[in-house]
C-alpha cells in the first residue's frame, strides 16, 4: 500500500512541477508543500532565525529562477530544493571562513599565532576603527548577528552593512599590517 501511495505523491508532484513550469504562479503549491522541510534543514545549520528566513527565501527564490531547466528524474522535489539549500550554506561558511582567513593570515604574518594574544590584539585594532565599522564588526563576529539583524537594529539597509562590514575588514588589514609590518 505505501508503494502505491508514493506512487500517486510522486505523479501529484510531478504534475505540480509541470504546471509551475507551464505557469510560475502555480509554484506556490510546491512552495507550501515544501517551506517547512526546506527552513527545518537550513534552520539546523545557522545561527539565527533571520538568517535561516534569509536563506530559505534564497532557496525558492533559485529554485523558482531555475524551474523552467528542472528535468524530473524519478526524485522528490524536495531533493533538489535542498541541494540548492546545501549550496548556499556551503557557499555562506566559504564566505565566513574567507573572512574570518584574511585577518587571522595576517595575524599569523606578523608572528601572532596564541589564540589569547590574537584576540587581545584584534581587541585593540578593532578600537580604533570609526565607530560605525566598529559597531558592525562587534556585532557581526563578536555577536554572531546576520547582516538583516544589524541593519535593523542600526536602522541602515543591508547593502549600506555590508559596505561598512567590507571596509572595517580592509582597514583591519591594513592596521594589523601598518602596526606589525
Amino acid at each position: 500500500m505505501k508503494a502505491l501511495e508514493k506512487d500517486h505523491t510522486t505523479s501529484d508532484e510531478q504534475l505540480q512541477v509541470s504546471a509551475a513550469q507551464q505557469n510560475p504562479a502555480r509554484f506556490a503549491e510546491l512552495y507550501e508543500n515544501n517551506f517547512d522541510r526546506v527552513y527545518g534543514y537550513i534552520a539546523r545549520r545557522v545561527r539565527s532565525r533571520e538568517d535561516a528566513q534569509d536563506l530559505t527565501s534564497e532557496v525558492f527564490r533559485q529554485a523558482l529562477a531555475g524551474l523552467p531547466r528542472f528535468e524530473w528524474r524519478g526524485l522528490p522535489f524536495i531533493a533538489w530544493l535542498l541541494g540548492i539549500a546545501g549550496h548556499l550554506l556551503s557557499d555562506r561558511w566559504k564566505q565566513a571562513a574567507k573572512q574570518q582567513e584574511v585577518v587571522t593570515d595576517d595575524l599569523e604574518q606578523i608572528g601572532i599565532e596564541d589564540g589569547v594574544e590574537r584576540r587581545a590584539m584584534l581587541s585593540q585594532i578593532v578600537e580604533t576603527l570609526p565607530k560605525d565599522q566598529r559597531r558592525v564588526v562587534i556585532l557581526r563576529f563578536v555577536r554572531q548577528m546576520s547582516l538583516s539583524e544589524i541593519a535593523a537594529d542600526l536602522g541602515r539597509s543591508e547593502g549600506a552593512i555590508k559596505q561598512l562590514q567590507l571596509r572595517a575588514l580592509q582597514s583591519l588589514r591594513q592596521r594589523i599590517r601598518s602596526n606589525h609590518g
